[in-house]
């Protein structure tokens, strides 16, 4: 199970959005400490907006990586399938014995 967010949805939207709002743009560690928050995570949640918006390539868009992680997630379900069948087939195929007749 994921950890509890830190800090609600509705202020990081609204401190993303103060963010780029605000001419010229404020320096984020003071943006921060004024919405009482830390300053790596505005600076995390800008990022992550502009990777929504097309605006930065070097990281997924909110949408990717929800994706990516269902995607992994599927992975390990077929894998561990996989393995479990791996093992029945095994197990049989050891007590298979060719029938032989009694004359």
């Amino acid at each position: 199970m994921a950890a509890p967010k830190k800090y609600p949805d509705v202020l990081r939207e609204r401190a993303v959005r103060l963010y780029r709002e605000t001419h010229p743009r404020p320096v984020i560690r003071r943006l921060a400490e004024q919405l009482g928050v830390h300053h790596e995570a505005l600076r995390n949640w800008i990022r992550q907006d502009e990777a929504n918006r097309g605006e930065r390539t070097d990281r997924p868009t909110t949408a990717e990586a929800e994706e990516l992680r269902r995607l992994r997630k599927e992975n390990a379900e077929l894998r561990r399938a996989n393995e479990i069948l791996k093992a029945a087939s095994a197990f049989f195929a050891q007590g298979m014995h060719p029938i032989r007749k009694k004359y």
